[in-house]
């Protein structure tokens, strides 16, 4: 590789090595186009494994996709989506969900949880056709900025939703990451909890490029085939596509691959905390570590390490961990985090 590991992203990582055996496998021969193939139909079944029997699953090329048409599945154009302000719908899908017809209504969260206390304000002109009407509250699983919601957080958003006649979607780019940092597996903060939908990520985990909108409730609508293929998001090769969620999904891959992420991401913190002019701003509790330092420090070790600022304006970056992320790279980094807080706090001669 030409760039050196970071904390950039975990969509830096490349593909784990089970996944590419998968596709590799997949290779040999013909098989059906379109989703008509075995990979297919097994990755299906995975999900309704995983998920429960009235979950169907229709794997998609990105994330972004995913989203999007999950939510033109839940709503009419003259309904509204609530999601977190920092929410990756709406900071960083260039308009993806406006553009498709589908309003945004964000919430200012303080670490990037939705509460049913904080969207109520937005329950307003309920039936008045002068007024966009909120439909759908989408929530990321793990958030924007790390943390998890648990299980009775998630039952609670459903619980409120359905009360108000409204839909609860999960943003799973990291539903692996959340499942794994809380010991339960992946229903347990979808199905088992009353989400509706899920965008279910899998390149973020160690897939080459391989995603998928889950509808969990036997009772929303048909047709999500129609809109996929409308949409542009129907693989003709699905086989390869869906031998990555197969193999991700058939074992405990998932599992292990999110287990490691999050724990180089614990290590991280542990490692940089405590340190001269550095301050952890959110719990650390999947693969993602956001913290604030002086912008100097910042700026000498992004001559060496990948990775993002997140708030230019109160110096606050962010570094991700990967399935692939080294306890050396970590230990390293934080080594040199420190060295260079610990440089900026002397006093000059």
């Amino acid at each position: 590789m030409s760039e050196r590991p970071g904390f950039a992203s975990d969509n830096h990582a490349g593909v784990h090595a089970e996944v590419m055996d998968a596709v590799v496998a997949a290779n040999a021969g013909h098989a059906a186009a379109y989703g008509g193939d075995p990979w297919t139909a097994r990755a299906v079944e995975r999900f309704r494994e995983h998920f429960g029997p009235s979950a169907r699953a229709f794997p998609v090329f990105n994330g972004t996709a995913a989203n999007v048409l999950s939510l033109i599945a839940l709503t009419q154009p003259w309904q509204a989506v609530v999601c977190a302000r920092t929410a990756h719908l709406h900071v960083d899908e260039c308009g993806a969900p406006e553009r498709a017809g589908r309003k945004l209504l964000t919430v200012a969260t303080p670490d990037g949880r939705l509460t049913p206390e904080l969207i109520e304000p937005l329950l307003v002109r309920i039936g008045d056709e002068h007024a966009i009407q909120p439909r759908v509250i989408s929530v990321a699983q793990s958030t924007e900025l790390g943390t998890v919601y648990p299980p009775d957080a998630v039952a609670a958003l459903a619980d409120w939703a359905h009360s108000h006649g409204m839909l609860l979607h999960v943003d799973g780019s990291r539903l692996a990451n959340a499942a794994a940092s809380q010991g339960v597996p992946m229903r347990a903060l979808t199905t088992d909890v009353g989400v509706d939908a899920l965008s279910f990520g899998g390149t973020k985990i160690g897939l080459m490029g391989a995603e998928a909108v889950v509808l969990l409730r036997a009772d929303l609508p048909d047709g999500f085939k129609y809109l996929r293929k409308q949409s542009m998001q129907l693989a003709s090769k699905m086989r390869y596509i869906s031998a990555q969620l197969d193999a991700l999904l058939a074992g405990d891959l998932w599992r292990r691959a999110a287990e490691h992420a999050n724990a180089m991401a614990r290590r991280l913190a542990d490692a940089v905390d405590g340190a001269p002019g550095l301050r952890i701003t959110q719990p650390v509790e999947a693969n993602a570590v956001f913290a604030i330092l002086p912008p100097d420090a910042t700026a000498r070790l992004q001559e060496d390490w990948p990775f993002y600022v997140w708030d230019e304006a109160t110096g606050e970056v962010r570094w991700m961990t990967a399935w692939d992320t080294s306890p050396d790279d970590v230990d390293a980094f934080a080594a040199q985090a420190r060295a260079e807080l610990s440089a900026a706090a002397r006093p000059s001669p």
